[in-house]
């Protein structure tokens, strides 16, 4: 039967080809979206997350950075893998498709306060290499909002990080305060006794000190500064300021100290971890060379130890 294409065939036919799209583009994808329900950590944002994710949105942080850790991702945060229910409260979504910065899904409590306040007012102050711009424009108030946005990414999980944080720089505040022996007796009795007693294994070397100086400017200068004093540019915003190395000599110092601090960073303070962007060597060999050049002391390849890499000379 053939059939005529009349106008009013065409109509009933548009129609219905409209009908089905917007089923499938909207009703269908809507109907399974209000299924959704809040995952294990989510809750509602406060007022001041709340003003600090509007900041976020109008200053287009979500064009460099994602909020969705995939099963592939390896990162920040990576250790939970972005569910549905994360996103039930936010409108608009801001799960962001390019991540020329880090996924800050789970950056709440990665880092205190004052780190933040440092790294938005500029970035290369605690990441020397960061291509990120500077929001000291903002004002101070308004990076607080925006710091405690951040800090709220990742909900439940997030708080309890932040909690983490908070005990612990009281502590640090508290051992700062005492002067400068007692600091150092803090940081190091909260580093477990076999790294205390752990001797850098890699001989010092010309090339090894030249890695190390490298990677010290690439993560390390903007806190510590050129000459491993504490008085980078980010000094100002931080509280207790970082460690000034040249105070460290004679105080029970050793390479595996320096690793486990480089590893694990120092909760409570701005030292952040740098497991996840520094290999081991890297770590060892930065290490080693703020024991060269600033504290003066290295105990590199001295006993006890065990059998030299393969690659040592």
């Amino acid at each position: 039967m053939n059939m005529k294409m009349t106008p009013a065939v065409i109509f009933i036919g548009s129609v219905m080809i409209l009908v089905a799209v917007v089923l499938v583009v909207i009703v269908l994808p809507f109907y399974h979206t209000s299924q959704t329900r809040p995952s294990e950590i989510f809750r509602e944002r406060t007022e001041a997350e709340a003003a600090g994710r509007k900041i976020y949105i109008a200053n287009g942080c979500v064009y460099c950075h994602s909020q969705s850790i995939r099963i592939l991702d390896w990162g920040i945060g990576a250790e939970r893998i972005a569910q549905a229910g994360d996103y039930v409260g936010d409108r608009p979504i801001l799960l962001g498709s390019q991540r020329t910065g880090p996924d800050l899904s789970q950056e709440g409590g990665e880092h205190p306060d004052d780190w933040h306040m440092a790294h938005f007012v500029n970035p290369r102050y605690t990441s020397p290499n960061s291509i990120m711009p500077a929001f000291k424009y903002l004002g101070e108030e308004n990076i607080k909002l925006l710091t405690a946005y951040v800090q709220s990414l990742g909900f439940k999980a997030a708080d309890n990080r932040v909690a983490r944080q908070e005990y612990w720089k009281k502590e640090a505040v508290e051992a700062y305060e005492k002067g400068p022996v007692k600091n150092v007796e803090w940081i190091h009795e909260n580093v477990p006794k076999p790294w205390r007693e752990l001797p850098n294994p890699y001989p010092t070397s010309e090339a090894g000190l030249a890695r190390g100086h490298k990677i010290y400017q690439e993560f390390c200068l903007g806190c510590h500064g050129p000459v491993g004093d504490g008085m980078g540019p980010a000094q100002p915003y931080i509280y207790p300021p970082p460690l000034n190395f040249t105070i460290v000599k004679d105080r029970g110092i050793s390479g595996g100290i320096l690793y486990y601090q480089i590893m694990n960073g120092i909760t409570g303070t701005a030292m952040p971890y740098f497991k996840k962007d520094l290999e081991s060597e890297k770590i060892w060999e930065v290490g080693n060379y703020v024991a060269e050049y600033f504290i003066k002391q290295s105990d590199a390849d001295a006993e006890p130890k065990g059998i030299d890499a393969a690659y040592e000379p």
